[in-house]
């Protein structure tokens, strides 16, 4: 898959809903533009979803990273160690 740009966006954690007796969870994602659509990775659990806009691509995380919290326990899941900062790499290829 060609990459169209490699810009790391702000980085927005993941906070579940509350209320209901749901557990509070913080997650990282970090959207990458692809071929004409956005990609949001959680890093903490690997899951991936996209979406023409960075709010969709978000969006359709929050909404896979819910579903993978309900197939587990919450005390086998990772949580975000805390702020994250992110930048862009460039090294040499082929040398």
């Amino acid at each position: 898959m060609k990459r169209d740009s490699v810009a790391l966006l702000a980085m927005q954690p993941y906070t579940s809903a509350e209320g209901r007796g749901h557990v509070t969870r913080r997650y990282t994602a970090g959207i990458t533009q692809e071929d004409g659509w956005y990609v949001a990775h959680c890093l903490e659990l690997g899951g991936v979803s996209q979406g023409r806009t960075i709010g969709e691509a978000r969006a359709n995380l929050s909404e896979a990273v819910e579903l993978y919290i309900e197939s587990f326990a919450t005390e086998e899941l990772p949580e975000s160690a805390g702020d994250v900062m992110l930048c862009s790499l460039q090294v040499a290829a082929g040398a």
